[in-house]
């Protein structure tokens, strides 16, 4: 008989969620990620709490304990119970009545094997009891040893009732998986992916993101891009090659490395993939990088000079594009640059009016010239002669 590890069972407020849930002719299992990671022997994030108690049976019995349970997403079944400031998420059991390829009609149920039934993949449809026993409803075991990502049931219809599955299907499979995708999986997909239009660039967004950052990111990624995903998602080039070179365990960093092309580039990502003003940021960054180095060599002058303007984060990220990019490329200036580059401009408005200078728009060119020439120069702690040249220069 399956078990999950002792030290999963041991998980502080676990127990207490069992006790609390578990008896008077109500039932709790644990189910989905949790379970699966423990079996796998990775971590363990949050842990996921399947019922047979109604969502108000959930708050009433929490009230009881001196619980504070969150009516997080009551209308689907979801309570979430506090025990010591830790969340544990409690979902009635559910039977999907109408789908429509985003979201769900559900009516709540009793029937754990039902409950599994309206799951998306095999492997995250284990539930373990108390004691740490596993139910397998759905032969998610088979085939979480094999590290086969499968859909429960038919694949065309559990893609229909949601079409993130889609990219659930990759993400998990560059996650867990080994060896090829699941053939019937992947034709399934093949078959309905012009649903992935229908659903949010917010929830796109959310599985690329973590796609990009799983073990096998790369060979999975090359699948979608030969299968036609990739252009449908990014709406362009993608050079999953490159990416596989970066080995930090950064997805913005990989997302640059696959998707950047030029500056014009990061308005279209940002738009298909709803990205934060940060992430668009930091791509414009890596584009400008992917420009201004394009051609010869990386010297340090214009290295410290590119560090200046954008950051030293940022030189660092375009140090990291462009050996992805060309293993043969060599980005010690750009490394050097980032690591030299000072939180502050020796120069300063206030400093030129004490030589006498007008306050006007000339102080600020002054200033931008010399901070050129101060970064052309390796940021040398000497700026005198720097700023007397700038100020020659500057009508």
């Amino acid at each position: 008989m399956t078990q999950v590890p002792q030290s999963l069972l041991a998980t502080p407020g676990l127990q207490t969620i069992f006790d609390l849930l578990d008896g008077d002719g109500e039932e709790a299992r644990m189910v989905g990620g949790a379970v699966r990671n423990a079996l796998l022997g990775l971590p363990v994030a949050d842990i996921d709490i399947a019922t047979t108690a109604l969502p108000d049976v959930v708050m009433q019995r929490a009230e009881k304990a001196g619980l504070r349970a969150l009516p997080t997403g009551i209308e689907h079944g979801t309570v979430t119970l506090l025990v010591d400031h830790k969340p544990f998420e409690v979902t009635t059991l559910r039977e999907d009545i109408d789908t429509d390829g985003r979201r769900a009609t559900v009516r709540f149920g009793r029937d754990f094997t039902h409950d599994a039934q309206r799951r998306d993949f095999t492997m995250n449809a284990l539930y373990a009891r108390a004691d740490g026993t596993i139910e397998d409803h759905v032969g998610g075991l088979t085939d979480l040893a094999a590290r086969r990502v499968r859909f429960i049931g038919d694949a065309h219809q559990r893609i229909r009732e949601d079409y993130l599955r889609i990219l659930r299907l990759f993400r998990f499979h560059a996650a867990y998986g080994e060896g090829a995708l699941d053939k019937e999986a992947l034709h399934a997909a093949i078959e309905l992916r012009d649903g992935l239009d229908r659903l949010s660039r917010e929830r796109i967004r959310a599985e690329m993101m973590k796609l990009l950052i799983a073990k096998a990111a790369a060979a999975t990624l090359i699948v979608m891009r030969d299968d036609g995903f990739l252009d449908h998602i990014l709406g362009g080039v993608a050079h999953v090659e490159a990416m596989a070179r970066i080995g930090a365990n950064d997805a913005a960093l990989r997302l640059g490395a696959l998707a950047l092309e030029t500056v014009d580039d990061v308005e279209r990502l940002r738009d298909r993939l709803r990205l934060s003003n940060a992430e668009a940021t930091r791509l414009a960054a890596m584009a400008h990088a992917l420009d201004h180095f394009h051609a010869g060599p990386i010297t340090p002058p214009e290295a410290c000079r590119f560090a200046w303007r954008h950051g030293a984060d940022a030189a660092q990220d375009a140090a990291h594009l462009l050996a992805a990019r060309d293993p043969s490329r060599e980005t010690v200036a750009l490394q050097d640059a980032a690591r030299l580059r000072p939180e502050k401009s020796p120069f300063s408005g206030a400093d030129l009016i004490a030589r006498g200078l007008t306050p006007g728009p000339r102080l600020g060119q002054i200033i931008a010239q010399a901070e050129q020439e101060w970064a052309g120069r390796g940021f040398p702690p000497e700026t005198a002669t720097i700023l007397a040249d700038a100020i020659a220069a500057t009508p």
